[in-house]
């Protein structure tokens, strides 16, 4: 698939760009927003520091991140179909209060158990992702820049991996929620929640720097609830969160486009996006390229 380049119209940029993964698994484009579920709280209000209903303490997840500074990042992005599963993972740091980052995604492995495919380079950062090693005939000291604003999932799954903020902004959504009690995570004490999102309500909460991916998400998306599973510690600070998302994708081979009639032409598929933070404090000094070292021609399928 083809990321599409800046100052093109906007009914080309519309088309879907998703999908890092091998053979087109998460190639897909994503349909229409659908209706919301009414609110609801749950009446759990565990002792410490994260102090609330379910409902409240997921809603302010995000601020208490950026209060938090910086963390050390590991993601897991799943998807099953036909049998298959597909996972890429990821590994790096993020400044919450910069609302920048760094991972380095590994992409599936072939039947044989070999690399198909070098180590993608992200660069994170407000209403945009920078990739390194992208595609085929890409100079290897370029980054192709993508517009999260203008891609229909708003890059919860296109670039392999979720903004860890962004995942953390999502819960701003959240309309239903219940504690599902205290476990252990990596030698911390962890309250684990469940419950529903809404992306088009975490869009109209969402802090500036994210409102811009997220309202391209509620546009595109054809499912706007997303169920999650949450981790906080004591200090309210998200320590791992994973998101099941509805995605639509083409099984024709052809270029896929959102629109009114999506789900006649492509199927439904899950995807699991997994975030975890953990080692805050940790430097995360993340430089953005400059303007001279964005390729701007044709991108194509990832290096093999």
């Amino acid at each position: 698939m083809e990321f599409q380049q800046r100052g093109l119209g906007v009914r080309r940029r519309v088309r879907a760009v998703a999908g890092v993964v091998s053979g087109g698994l998460l190639a897909m484009s994503l349909a229409t927003v659908s209706g919301c579920s009414t609110e609801t709280a749950a009446d759990e209000r565990p002792s410490g520091t994260a102090r609330g209903s379910a409902v409240t303490v997921l809603h302010r997840a995000a601020d208490v991140l950026v209060r938090s500074g910086s963390s050390r990042v590991r993601t897991t992005m799943e998807t099953a179909t036909g049998g298959t599963r597909v996972s890429i993972r990821g590994s790096g740091a993020y400044d919450f209060e910069k609302r920048r980052g760094r991972l380095r995604l590994l992409l599936p492995r072939d039947a044989m158990g070999a690399a198909e495919h070098a180590p993608i380079t992200e660069l994170l950062a407000s209403g945009a992702l920078f990739m390194r090693n992208r595609g085929a005939g890409i100079p290897r000291d370029k980054w192709v820049r993508v517009d999260t604003t203008d891609i229909p999932d708003g890059n919860l799954v296109t670039g392999g991996a979720t903004d860890p903020l962004t995942a953390a902004e999502l819960l701003r959504g959240v309309r239903k929620a219940s504690l599902v009690g205290e476990e252990g995570l990596d030698g911390d004490l962890v309250r684990h929640y469940r419950g529903i999102t809404d992306i088009g309500r975490a869009a109209r909460l969402a802090s500036e720097g994210a409102r811009g991916s997220l309202v391209a998400a509620a546009r595109g998306f054809g499912e706007s609830a997303v169920t999650f599973d949450a981790y906080l510690d004591g200090l309210g600070r998200l320590r791992e969160v994973r998101h099941r998302f509805t995605v639509t994708s083409r099984t024709d081979g052809q270029e896929a486009t959102a629109g009114p009639d999506a789900t006649r032409r492509r199927g439904a598929v899950g995807v699991a996006s997994t975030t975890e933070l953990y080692d805050f404090g940790a430097p995360a000094v993340v430089e953005l390229p400059k303007p001279t070292d964005i390729y701007t021609g044709k991108v194509g399928s990832p290096q093999k």
